[in-house]
């Protein structure tokens, strides 16, 4: 750890020209390295380097056999390998590969397909029997997967070798990625070949993993895909497929990761869970002390963290060193803890329309309760109104067939982000909340909700906080943990600390609490529009 916190060289990194060349290279220099580990029936599956381009190339050929060439094809599906292949093969062959979440409504993957204009699609076998004939007019079920690459490959032996010959076309759309819709309608963003070459070159100039990375968010979602997947697969490192989150500590323990992309929710359930476990055995305030001495020792440049912290680290397989986090707002709070106990979480910050990481705060240039330093090679402003913007390669094509929406948030080549910031003078950015949530007083004041929600989530009986207006003043409802529920005089107290030195209009006037978690999105971002009072949803 760089005790002195200060700017150090870019890491480096394999410049690539699009997918189809980042697997070349590295079926080439890494053939034989572990590229993917992930459970099947008889126990664990691995393919290297090697495999993967083999498989992407049978996969590939299969489709340019079967007509699928030109077109938009729908993913849908739990994280697999097998929905990997695919998306590869798609993208590989000059397809543009529309991934949908899994976890939404039939009726909803059957419209944000047919909004794609998907001609073909590949679902899960769970997905396909839920709804692949209704997805597109050619759905294929990957539960085939070994049939499908088993024809491939014979195709291949007989001359068949388009798909390997194609050249990709670097401002090509090559993925149609849907934003997550929190405030309404989740629209689909163009990313081209150059816009992904681009993320995952720079992108990892500022973070340079050693050791496994065990992917367990969504491959349909930016952050997870192009952060949790494609920018390892550069890297070298090999990936664990966690494929059901009631198995993430079975997979930890199993795989012993070194590194894991996160949003905050997973951080925040995993500090929630570990404090739990402490206070049951009355270890509270010991613990505390121990993490003041420990901090002290560290900046003596002493570091006793694994053996101090030895039984916190074994909940993540006892290997943990990087949480790369994005995604959502994080309070600082968890950094300072985590690194405590010796696991440093790099809070970053991006847009599904910029492919998506824009900043991220560095190993050893890190700043607390900043999302980071910019990718390098873009640019970063803030405009008259405060909002963060961002200019470069990384910047999508727009939104599928919304030259309307893509107008209002691409202005001069500029992307227009939406949230609040500043940017200090050594180019760390800081969020101050979403444009379109500010809650504007008859008074003329401008509140960020998420500020003071962030204030209320830091109290332990605080599971979720959702800020609002409401007759010109400020309501907070909160979803209570187990502990706390039914206990109004505990959130009547928890109002007045919250409320201790604030101005009279930054004050919360009333704290509602609700017995159900607010409605989120896969990424487990509290859905602003569906909860707050008048929704439809909430109030049925």
């Amino acid at each position: 750890m760089n005790l002195q916190n200060k700017p150090y060289p870019y890491c480096e990194a394999t410049e690539i020209r699009d997918l189809k060349d980042m697997l070349d290279i590295k079926a080439r220099t890494k053939k034989k390295d572990t590229a993917f580990l992930f459970p099947v029936e008889s126990g664990e599956m691995r393919k290297t380097y090697r495999d993967l381009q083999a498989d992407v190339n049978a996969f590939g050929t299969w489709m340019y056999h079967h007509k699928l060439r030109g077109k938009h094809v729908a993913l849908v599906g739990e994280n697999s390998y097998e929905w990997l292949v695919a998306f590869f093969a798609a993208v590989n062959g000059g397809n543009v590969a529309a991934a949908i979440d899994r976890n939404l409504p039939e009726e909803e993957i059957v419209q944000l397909a047919k909004r794609a204009d998907a001609d073909a699609a590949f679902l899960s076998d769970a997905c396909f029997r839920k709804c692949g004939r209704r997805v597109a007019r050619k759905s294929y079920n990957l539960a085939r997967f070994d049939d499908i690459l088993r024809e491939g490959r014979l195709l291949l032996k007989r001359g068949e070798t388009d798909f390997l010959r194609y050249e990709v076309r670097e401002d090509d759309t090559a993925a149609i990625l849907f934003t997550s819709g929190t405030s309404g309608f989740s629209k689909g963003v163009e990313l081209t070949n150059r816009n992904l070459a681009f993320e995952i070159t720079h992108t990892s100039m500022l973070f340079d993993p050693e050791g496994g990375v065990l992917a367990v968010l969504p491959f349909h979602h930016a952050f997870g895909l192009v952060v949790g997947i494609l920018m390892v697969i550069n890297y070298g490192q090999p990936i664990y497929i966690n494929k059901n989150l009631r198995r993430i500590r079975e997979d930890m323990e199993r795989f012993r990761p070194k590194t894991m992309f996160m949003v905050p929710a997973f951080v925040e359930s995993f500090h929630r869970q570990i404090w739990a476990e402490i206070s049951k055995k009355r270890m509270t305030h010991p613990l505390r002390g121990l993490m003041k001495s420990t901090d002290l020792i560290l900046r003596s440049g002493v570091d006793i963290r694994r053996f101090a912290y030895g039984a916190i680290q074994k909940v993540f397989g006892g290997n943990l060193s990087y949480i790369i986090c994005g995604g959502a707002p994080l309070d600082p709070t968890y950094v300072r803890e985590f690194r405590s106990w010796g696991i440093e979480i790099l809070n970053g910050y991006g847009a599904t329309e910029c492919s998506p990481c824009t900043a991220v705060n560095r190993v050893a240039y890190h700043r607390d309760g900043t999302v980071g330093v910019p990718v390098p090679g873009i640019e970063v402003k803030v405009t008259e109104e405060g909002e963060v913007a961002f200019r470069g390669d990384l910047v999508m094509k727009g939104y599928y067939k919304d030259p309307d929406a893509t107008r209002e948030v691409l202005i001069d080549g500029w992307y227009h982000t939406g949230d609040l910031g500043t940017v200090d003078g050594d180019g760390f950015i800081t969020l101050t909340g979403r444009k379109k949530n500010l809650i504007i007083l008859s008074n003329g004041e401008n509140i960020s909700p998420e500020e003071l929600e962030m204030n209320l989530t830091r109290d332990s009986g605080v599971a979720e906080a959702l800020v609002y207006a409401s007759e010109g003043k400020i309501v907070a409802e909160v979803y209570p943990d187990e502990k706390h529920r039914g206990d109004a005089a505990y959130f009547e107290k928890l109002r007045n600390k919250v409320n201790k030195g604030r101005p009279p209009y930054k004050r919360i006037a009333q704290i509602v609490t609700v017995d159900h978690a607010f409605i989120k999105n896969t990424n487990m971002k509290i859905l602003r529009h569906k909860n707050l009072p008048g929704s439809g949803e909430k109030d049925a």
